[in-house]
């Protein structure tokens, strides 16, 4: 079972989306902030990262672009209510990066996560550039 880790400071939002993914068969853990993020990240092996862009704290890029040190071709889904996600494309160190804006429904979710494995692939990876958009 691929295992996500869901990175969001609102326990509402972990919580619907560690439902959805668990209705789709993903094993889900949670972290309220992006320092519990890291350290998750750090003492276990993920498929995929949902991390939400805007975190109090230590902000949504700084925790991707930490996690990709690690884990240079992880699958990341990067999700926020404050703002059109556009500007991610250009943002160094998000390649393939795939967007969701909030609220969003579970079958845009789990498009997002298949976008994201998908681009994550060794053959995928050298033809993208910049994040991938994902419209509801």
């Amino acid at each position: 079972m691929p295992r996500i880790l869901v990175i969001d400071d609102q326990s509402s939002v972990r919580r619907m989306i560690s439902i959805v993914l668990r209705v789709n068969h993903f094993e889900s853990v949670e972290a309220g902030s992006g320092a519990a993020g890291l350290k998750e990240f750090e003492n276990s092996k993920f498929d995929l990262a949902i991390v939400d862009i805007f975190l109090q704290g230590t902000s949504g890029f700084d925790v991707i672009r930490m996690m990709r040190e690690r884990v240079p071709d992880l699958p990341v889904v990067a999700i926020s209510g404050m703002t059109a996600l556009d500007f991610v494309s250009v943002a160094p160190g998000l390649a393939n990066v795939v967007c969701l804006g909030k609220p969003f429904r579970p079958n845009e979710l789990v498009r997002a996560i298949e976008t994201a494995q998908k681009l994550s692939r060794p053959s995928a990876a050298g033809d993208v550039t910049g994040a991938e958009a994902v419209v509801p």
